[in-house]
């Protein structure tokens, strides 16, 4: 009997342990949910979604843009996933894209409404993507340093969302 009843205990105390919290996610929290780009549609159309998966221990954002055609080129898609964790109590994000492209962001809440991804490879150019909370939804950014000026972030490419209806 007292084989059975600590057999139940290191049980239940297993449950405990693998029953790991759910982040609080501060400052990311407003991001959740599906996002329409607003601007200029003749120069594309896209949308995006933040979403609470895996029990709530990772934030996945699925964005697309489909770009018309331009320049004698064809119309062009884009799609790309990013996987929001914690990694020792910070908060760390990866992103591949259709392009073949992957990312490592350190993830950063500096002011309320402000989330800021900075990549940290050591040797390549650095990129930031900023999302902007604003009356109209957001705004978005990404930007390129290159690898001789790793804080000289230049503008890539700015957006602004409202959420999907």
């Amino acid at each position: 009997m007292r084989g059975l009843m600590l057999a139940l205990g290191l049980w239940l105390g297993s449950l405990t342990v693998a029953q790991a919290a759910t982040p609080a996610w501060t400052g990311l929290d407003w991001l959740i949910g599906s996002w329409t780009a607003t601007g200029d549609p003749s120069q594309g159309t896209g949308g995006f979604t933040f979403a609470k998966e895996a029990g709530g221990q990772v934030i996945v954002r699925r964005n697309f843009a489909d770009e018309p055609a331009q320049g004698g080129k064809p119309p062009e898609r884009h799609d790309d996933l990013m996987v929001i964790y914690l990694d020792g109590g910070a908060a760390r994000a990866t992103y591949w894209d259709s392009e073949g492209h992957q990312i490592h962001y350190a993830v950063s809440t500096p002011a309320t409404g402000q989330v800021d991804f900075v990549s940290d490879d050591p040797a390549g150019p650095r990129y930031r993507l900023r999302y902007l909370k604003s009356d109209a939804g957001l705004t978005g950014s990404f930007e390129v340093a290159p690898p001789n000026a790793r804080e000289g972030f230049q503008p890539y490419l700015h957006w602004t969302a409202a959420r999907a209806k």
